[in-house]
């Protein structure tokens, strides 16, 4: 479903500021595949997911999703293939529409984006039922504006958009660090829920090792800008955060240096 061939990118090239952060980088993920992608400070996590999605272009190599080169597509082309959940709860919904408005346009993804028809009574039953799966209350709020969400109901809301209409690909971008570890709870379990059901093709960041070793049916570990560890099946399940921070050291020749992912041992 995604193929990663020998992809590199540099910021600011030329300058003192020069940073590679992505080095002849190569992944493939089969249809259904569920990874996980741990990885230090700077190590090229959120580097790769943005290239996937075209926030900018790759300085070299070739991103294929579904057997469609879409490496020289521009960021709303990609939009059709992707759905996307975002660190931060503000980002990938519209704070001064209606929760029903936001769900319509996820639905009209890769269509006519226009509200001027409005929103069918079909539709809304559509909206009202996913809406109460989420057991959160917002199936009574359709009209409420999603500003005026809390973090946790806004991150259940954006990933229930992005899988709305089946992507080729969900990529999750820490989308539990900004929750509180209840309300991250909730949103992972929602997120597994909607993964196995659909059958989607997922790539996840996280900051926690523990989330990363239980969710999903591989695990790849990045360091300046590649995959240095890519472990799947009855091994990863047999692996533990310990094990995971002796690989690292192992592989990288470095001690671990991301005190958040430490501490979520």
């Amino acid at each position: 479903m995604l193929e990663i061939k020998n992809i590199y990118k540099t910021f600011n090239i030329g300058t003192v500021n020069e940073k590679r952060a992505l080095q002849n980088l190569s992944l493939t993920l089969y249809d259904g595949d569920f990874v996980t992608v741990i990885g230090g400070n700077g190590a090229g996590k959120s580097t790769l997911l943005n290239a996937i999605a075209g926030v900018w272009p790759i300085d070299e190599g070739h991103i294929v999703i579904d057997g469609q080169d879409i490496t020289a597509f521009p960021e709303y082309k990609r939009a059709a293939f992707l759905g996307r959940v975002f660190q931060d709860p503000m980002n990938g919904t519209a704070a001064t529409m209606g929760i029903e408005e936001n769900l319509a346009l996820a639905l009209r993804r890769g269509k006519s984006r226009t509200l001027s028809r409005g929103i069918k009574k079909s539709e809304r039953k559509l909206y009202r039922d996913i809406l109460k799966r989420l057991g959160l209350g917002l199936e009574d709020r359709m009209t409420t504006k999603v500003g005026l969400l809390y973090g946790g109901q806004r991150q259940a809301l954006t990933l229930l958009m992005s899988t709305l209409q089946k992507p080729k690909l969900l990529l999750l971008d820490e989308h539990t660090a900004a929750l509180d570890p209840k309300t991250a709870r909730k949103v992972l379990d929602l997120t597994q829920e909607m993964v196995e059901e659909q059958s989607l093709t997922t790539l996840m960041i996280t900051h926690n090792m523990k989330d990363a070793i239980q969710m999903g049916n591989r695990l790849i570990m990045m360091h300046e800008g590649n995959i240095i560890y890519d472990v799947s099946g009855e091994a990863k399940k047999k692996l533990t955060v310990d094990d995971l921070l002796h690989k690292f050291e192992e592989v990288s020749g470095e001690e671990f240096a991301n005190d958040r992912m430490i501490l979520s041992k």
